[in-house]
């Protein structure tokens, strides 16, 4: 079980970090209504028994890294490896789309995978392969993203993909592969109902992709596909801890090396827990909307005999969106947001050692986005490369030593 905490609930002595301060409260937009839970979940089996998987890295806790968008982005590649550098990250996640690197089954193009992997690589960033979206002719219905329609064509390009960047294959190394991205959701699932059938569809095709990359490569790390912490139980959504009990009872213990998760931190700091998340209508009124959601999911491995995993974050944040609904009920101003990404890096080295991996911050901008996008407002940085203030307080804690 997640050990009590030993950070102070109040944050002093963060002058260095900051070079302006925090406005003293928030403006509150209108809150969507509190989730509530629908339906009856199975009756949960006990753990399930089998091999249990352990990464052949574990990381230290944590380590440092960002989401970035350099794919198809020659042009700001050394700009954006640069600042991963100056802020003293080791980490780099990339999303590498299935359908750009094999367009035709067995057919392969791995030419700007090869250029992003091995400008990582010369910097001595490492890579975390993000893989979905599947290609046209892998899926009859064309959905935009969602399992193939033969779940052992998503192997074949796992192992193909590991093969490819593996050490020793001199087209630069990838060191770790996500598994998909938030089966939780339908929109990232081919809008199919989400439940626990459908869970236990997306185990059998990790444990395929587990499997495969083992067989490419001993030294790859396979991370489950990090859930949305949602807050709610729809057939187009379902709340991330209750997800991972049945990814557990459809047998996923045996199929990968490392749990993927997301912290999106939404209204709250980082040092508010699930108890009071959920008991405060200010967060939002339920556990799922605060970034300490991912000691529930530690739970949820523990009691499933999952323990000596590690844990790695694969997204986390906070948005200071003023525009989309769906995420200006939760925005945060800028200096607020530098504010707590240095406090998550905090609390996870003093309340999550050992279990806690790698940290992968939401995110770097990529080049050509603008206010339009959602995920410009997350960002620490600007499109035309310029720091914002959470990029900055990063920075700065990292060379200070408040973030060893």
């Amino acid at each position: 079980m997640v050990t009590s905490p030993r950070f102070p609930r109040i944050v002093l002595s963060l002058s260095f970090i900051l070079a302006t301060t925090l406005p003293t409260a928030m403006g509150h937009a209108q809150l969507a209504e509190p989730a509530t839970e629908i339906g009856d979940r199975p009756a949960r089996d006990e753990a399930v028994a089998g091999p249990m998987p352990l990464a052949p890295y574990r990381a230290t806790s944590p380590e440092y890294g960002m989401s970035i968008f350099i794919w198809a982005a020659p042009r700001t590649t050394a700009r954006d490896l640069s600042k991963l550098m100056a802020a003293r990250f080791e980490w780099q996640k990339t999303l590498f789309q299935w359908k750009h690197i094999e367009p035709q089954k067995g057919m392969f193009n791995w030419t700007e995978a090869e250029r992003v992997v091995k400008a990582s690589n010369d910097v001595g960033i490492r890579v975390i392969a993000r893989v979905d979206f599947q290609p046209g002719w892998a899926r009859a219905d064309q959905a935009n993203n969602g399992p193939p329609d033969r779940y052992d064509d998503f192997a074949d390009f796992v192992y193909a993909l590991v093969d490819h960047f593996k050490p020793g294959a001199e087209n630069g190394v990838i060191d770790a592969i996500e598994l998909w991205n938030e089966p939780n959701l339908a929109r990232e699932w081919g809008n199919q109902r989400i439940d626990a059938v459908s869970a236990a569809d997306y185990v059998r095709l990790m444990c395929l992709g587990h499997h495969a990359a083992k067989r490419a490569s001993s030294h790859i790390v396979t991370i489950s596909a990090g859930l949305s912490p949602t807050g709610t139980m729809t057939h187009e959504a379902a709340d991330d801890a209750v997800y991972l009990q049945w990814m557990y009872d459809a047998g996923a213990r045996g199929c990968f090396d490392v749990l993927g998760a997301h912290g999106a931190g939404y209204k709250a700091g980082p040092w508010v827990g699930p108890d009071e998340l959920a008991a405060d209508r200010r967060w939002g009124g339920h556990a799922s909307f605060g970034f300490r959601r991912v000691e529930q999911l530690r739970d949820v491995m523990v009691r499933n005999g999952d323990e000596q995993k590690q844990v790695w974050l694969v997204e986390f944040g906070w948005t200071s969106d003023p525009i989309h609904p769906s995420y200006a009920w939760h925005r945060v101003s800028e200096d607020e947001k530098a504010l707590y990404i240095v406090e998550a890096y905090k609390w996870a080295r003093m309340n999550w050692e050992p279990w806690i991996g790698v940290m992968i911050l939401w995110n770097m901008a990529s080049p050509d986005w603008t206010p339009s996008r959602e995920e410009y407002w997350w960002s620490v940085t600007s499109p035309d490369g310029s720091d914002r203030p959470a990029y900055e307080a990063v920075q700065r804690a990292r060379r200070t030593g408040y973030l060893p």
